[in-house]
């Protein structure tokens, strides 16, 4: 665990720092809704590619159709995705992978999170009067921009995995790219809806019309400089991004920005390495829950919730009923509570992991739920060698624009992936065709919270907490049964949660599990989904205690379930998404 270079100044801050200046009511929930579009339910038999976008789901289908596997057909995928719906991801960003190897039966996580530049410290969203910056400085421009994880990881991955040639899984992206793409309806609402960009030369320019007004529905999009840029990582290799000429003007665009230049460096991109982690995996009655490690929440966070609701009886009740939801919404809550206290980069902090998922644990904190009250207030756990006393929750402005694809191919091979550049179109700088993260918001914005030390604060060369959580599930045989993930920033691990318990314990099909209405829960707020069944329950809830707001909720769900010999799958009715396979 690195030492912590600011704590002389930390110590001081802790007589000044000024309080309350972010509240769980603030957070920005979804990436923006675009509507419903309706999925019908998919089955194959021998493989399946689940995407957020019909370009990619078709990459994918087609690189496995031409031999390649499920690692293969994500990296192709996960290249169109970065075109078609450059608001979500992109190799400016950075992602997480699980893979499982089937011949082998070996699972895999590879750790693809961004990192602050060696020069950040805990008040990069400080200004002089000790003060949180406003919410789009902190955003837009350089300072939030994270060295990029992404083309790094899916390298590594790759390297282990990958049957066909890198330079082959660029393609498609490339002749996309020159070719064109159709702007699709939830990409126009969402330009629609963004008033910085069209401010901006290099987005307005590609994505604008000389009046500023969004590329109408159906204009084919032609993104040359990103063709040229996939072009040279394909025949250099991501040293291309991290230590040549790319590099050298991803640098100079944060470094230049008008708005809120960062002190990045070349050696911060040439440094930046992906990680293998050991998958972090926990018990759901016969079934072993897997995912990524910190400095993601997500696999944890999933876990946390699937034991405290192994101990209520989720199968003998009804979807959603009012006595679901109740210990669904607690669950989070309690989840949420440890995430936000113990969570951070373990190369910084090291979490009490094993404490968090043990069946012990979780089953005490199930015990906390009671049938006829709400808990009046959630508290982090207490594990020996973490004085609370000395550790506070942060405040942090995690946004959801993120995508997650499942892919199983012919070879029984399986990943589940999910990345992100944070914020819709990232810190909204774009270089060479892409748009650069915005990740380090992810960090907490205070490093001092109540006289307490935040374990996710900024620090050189640190990734930030994350929620994704990209699931794989396997049986009591120790073979792949489920794979899923979603977007939606701290939305994600109870996003996920839902479609595992829909599956897993109400017994429907992906499809079903996907369209269930969602719900989240931050403090004693409960958000649930808009124009949903759930706006039923708002009398009761409100009733019980719990502050209740509906709101649309635009989710990135993809999931697939392999029972009884055949592969269902079910692509999030909230997003342009579909299932394909053979």
């Amino acid at each position: 665990m690195k030492k912590n270079k600011f704590l002389v100044l930390t110590l001081f801050f802790l007589i000044i720092w000024p309080k309350n200046l972010i509240s769980s009511d603030n957070i920005i929930i979804p990436e923006g809704s675009s509507g419903v579009i309706e999925k019908n339910e998919t089955s194959t038999t021998n493989f399946m590619v689940v995407t957020a976008n019909p370009y990619a789901t078709e990459t994918g289908y087609k690189i496995i159709k031409e031999g390649g596997n499920a690692l293969d057909a994500a990296i192709a995928s996960q290249l169109i995705l970065n075109l078609v719906e450059p608001q979500s991801s992109g190799i400016g960003g950075g992602g997480f992978i699980m893979f499982w190897d089937n011949k082998n039966k070996i699972l895999h996580s590879y750790d693809g999170r961004e990192t602050a530049p060696n020069s950040a410290n805990p008040y990069l969203f400080i200004n002089k009067n000790g003060e949180i910056i406003s919410r789009r400085s902190a955003t837009i421009g350089g300072k939030s921009v994270g060295v990029p994880g992404l083309l790094r990881v899916l390298e590594m991955a790759h390297n282990r995995h990958g049957k066909m040639k890198w330079e082959n899984l660029f393609k498609p992206a490339i002749h996309l790219s020159g070719r064109g793409f159709k702007v699709s309806p939830r990409l126009y609402k969402l330009l629609e809806n963004n008033k910085t960009l069209p401010r901006l030369d290099n987005p307005s320019n590609y994505l604008y019309q000389p009046d500023g007004s969004p590329h109408p529905i159906g204009t084919v999009l032609v993104n040359k400089p990103f063709a040229d840029t996939l072009t040279k990582i394909s025949k250099n290799g991501p040293d291309e991004f991290y230590m040549g000429n790319l590099a050298l003007e991803i640098i100079e665009k944060v470094k230049k920005s008008e708005l809120n230049p960062s002190s990045i460096s070349i050696n911060d991109l040439n440094s930046y390495k992906a990680i293998v982690r050991k998958p972090i995996c926990g018990k759901y009655f016969e079934y072993s829950i897997c995912g990524p490690r910190p400095p993601s929440s997500g696999g944890i966070g999933v876990i946390q919730m699937l034991g405290i609701l192994e101990n209520f009886n989720l199968s003998g009740m009804k979807p959603w009923s009012l006595e679901s939801l109740k210990v669904f919404i607690e669950a989070t809550r309690l989840m949420f509570a440890d995430r936000e206290l113990y969570i951070a980069d373990p190369n910084f902090f090291i979490a009490p992991i094993k404490e968090l998922v043990s069946e012990d644990y979780l089953r005490k904190r199930a015990k906390l739920i009671q049938k006829d009250s709400i808990l009046s207030d959630t508290f982090p756990g207490e594990f020996k060698g973490y004085p609370l006393k000395n550790l506070s929750a942060g405040n942090s402005l995690e946004l959801n624009s993120t995508t997650h694809l499942s892919i199983i191919d012919n070879e029984g091979n399986a990943v589940s992936m999910t990345s992100s550049i944070e914020a819709a179109f990232g810190s909204h700088l774009m270089v060479k065709g892409f748009f650069l993260n915005n990740q380090l918001t992810d960090f907490s914005y205070k490093p001092i919270k109540e006289g307490r030390i935040v374990a996710n604060q900024v620090e050189g060369g640190k990734r930030p907490r994350s929620s994704m959580a990209p699931i794989i599930i396997l049986d009591e045989n120790d073979e792949v049964i489920l794979l899923t993930g979603s977007a939606g920033g701290p939305s994600i691990i109870p996003l996920v949660t839902k479609s595992i318990i829909g599956i897993l314990d109400w017994g429907l099909s992906p499809q079903e599990a996907v369209n269930l209405p969602n719900v989240l829960t931050f403090g004693s707020t409960v958000f649930l989904e808009k124009g949903t069944s759930l706006e039923e329950s708002k009398g009761e809830l409100s009733e019980m205690g719990y502050k209740v707001r509906i709101i649309d909720f635009a989710s990135g769900l993809h999931t697939i379930h392999k029972k009884n010999g055949k592969l269902y799958g079910g692509a999030d009715p909230r997003r342009e998404g579909n299932v394909r396979g053979n």
